[in-house]
């Protein structure tokens, strides 16, 4: 059971992810899966058994929780796609708001971070897309200076 504390430490902050590891806690605050990618990258020891509480988890976030070895997730609002990958990973989970899709906070549409791991079967999958994409967009937009 995810602690209390962290939940908490959700709601009241202004952050969007709280990562407790080894009795410290860290508060991030990136849009997305910024912020877990940055963690994968640079400190992936903090994921390593960690207890993550992150406001909203769609399956393109699961994957790469799932991918950093976290032990346990809380997430305001977590789609079923992403339930299914923690489920298959063997990570507990907890949730406030369980939906089918995570949608862009302008419409309906889905999230494209969503879209673009869709049909990823795996963790690893997962990980793979969002690079590749991140990548792309990255590419695109060097060549637009």
């Amino acid at each position: 059971m995810i602690k209390q504390s962290l939940v908490q430490l959700l709601h009241d902050a202004a952050c969007s992810l709280v990562v407790e590891n080894r009795g410290e806690t860290r508060t991030y605050g990136k849009k997305g899966v910024r912020d877990l990618m940055w963690l994968l990258d640079h400190e992936p020891e903090r994921l390593r058994g960690a207890h993550v509480a992150d406001k909203v988890v769609g399956k393109a976030a699961a994957g790469l929780m799932a991918q950093g070895g976290v032990s346990e997730v809380y997430a305001s609002v977590m789609s079923r796609p992403a339930r299914q990958v923690l489920e298959q990973a063997g990570i507990p989970y907890g949730y406030g708001v369980l939906v089918d899709n995570i949608v862009i906070e302008a419409g309906d549409d889905r999230c494209p971070l969503e879209q673009i791991v869709m049909e990823a079967r795996t963790p690893q999958e997962i990980e793979n897309l969002l690079r590749q994409h991140f990548i792309h967009m990255a590419s695109r937009c060097a060549s637009s200076l």
